[in-house]
């Protein structure tokens, strides 16, 4: 793959998810030359594809984080995108449902928050209220976030790809990078057993991010942060849904909790919980049915024996082991890890897919901002 010049390619994205599509979108709109490589045979195998497909408001995330900053950026940015390019989605609302009075200051809390990262729709919702909107919901009190809603991932995914190569870039699939190098102000990659080179770099992985950047050397004390690796299990509703909007308990350590979602085509989806697991592993273990039968249950009381069954599961990676709290995304730049040319991106979950737009903006930027150094 070498051709002989100083560098074969000006810069290469790793990673074909919603979030390496999106950095490689705004980079090739800048006027760079961008490859993007993806290991598998599609385009959003991984994380991308094996989640509830929410567009998030912005509400549970810490004021200031990155998380918070980029979800409400991303969700501005990702409703005008999927309406010009005809990608199929619904602004349903979602329910966030405080089941018992102990859970009433935990969700005026998240309304609190939600308010400090610019959410300004937020309606507060007494249990009569909400059950006007969702009949079949038991709960105590409820916050109502309008600007949720859901998309389809997977032509969303194709609309960025379809944008990027518009504007240049080249996607090329089956290319696993194996091995990265620094030299001489170039990156080399191992890529299936071959060699090729770049003056620019970006780490979109997602799963893989941890290990790729574990082969680099770099400079001073910088070392790639940890992946874990939290898997979630869906079920989904035989028959007909009685909600019409997404319908989200109080959240769990590591998770969302066991929430109500539907997709384009009305189906309804539950999930995911979490377990946490040594290494990538999407088998589906039915042993927590019951403990989704009970979760669900604490707000949706109706919901009859026999009425799920198993759906798949995705796995999120995370910067925090179980137990510890919740992390934030990790969006490494030169200034970060003093390499020159390099941008990685480390637990990139949820809201990663309604961020994907403002964090493919802000990953460009600093990669402007090294050239212009």
């Amino acid at each position: 793959m070498t051709s002989g010049r100083a560098a074969d390619l000006e810069t290469v994205v790793v990673g074909g998810g919603a979030v390496g599509l999106a950095i490689g979108r705004a980079l090739a709109m800048a006027g760079q030359e961008v490859v993007l490589l993806e290991q598998h045979d599609g385009l959003g195998r991984e994380t991308s594809s094996r989640n509830s497909g929410v567009i998030h408001a912005g509400l549970y995330y810490p004021p200031g984080s990155l998380q918070a900053r980029l979800c409400v950026a991303g969700k501005h940015l990702l409703y005008p995108f999927l309406a010009e390019h005809g990608v199929p989605h619904r602004r349903l609302g979602k329910l966030l449902v405080a089941c018992s009075e102990a859970e009433l200051p935990e969700l005026a809390n998240y309304a609190k928050r939600a308010g400090e990262n610019g959410v300004d729709d937020l309606q507060s919702l007494t249990a009569a209220e909400a059950r006007v909107l969702e009949p079949e919901i038991e709960c105590v009190a409820a916050l109502l976030s309008p600007s949720t809603g859901i998309l389809d991932a997977p032509a969303y995914m194709l609309a960025l790809a379809g944008e990027a190569e518009a504007h240049g870039a080249q996607i090329i699939l089956k290319s696993r990078v194996e091995q990265i190098e620094a030299a001489d102000g170039l990156f080399r990659l191992t890529v299936a057993g071959e060699p090729l080179t770049c003056r620019r770099l970006v780490l979109a992985a997602g799963l893989h991010t941890s290990r790729l950047a574990r082969t680099l050397a770099f400079p001073g004390n910088y070392t790639p942060p940890e992946t874990w690796y939290a898997r979630g299990r869906y079920y989904s509703l035989r028959g007909r849904t009685p909600f019409s909007r997404l319908v989200y308990p109080m959240p769990v350590p590591g998770g969302s909790g066991t929430h109500i979602t539907l997709d384009m085509a009305g189906r309804a989806k539950f999930g995911p919980d979490v377990q946490w697991i040594e290494a990538i592993d999407y088998s589906f273990d039915a042993s927590a049915e019951g403990d989704f039968y009970r979760a669900i249950r604490r707000y949706w009381p109706n919901l009859s024996d026999g009425a799920l069954q198993p759906e798949g599961t995705g796995i999120r990676p995370k910067l925090s082991r179980q137990g510890e709290p919740a992390a934030d995304f990790a969006v490494h730049g030169p200034e970060t890890h003093r390499r020159d040319g390099l941008v990685m991106l480390f637990g990139i979950e949820s809201p990663g897919l309604t961020a994907s737009l403002a964090i493919g903006n802000h990953a460009a930027g600093l990669l402007a901002a090294c050239q212009s150094a």
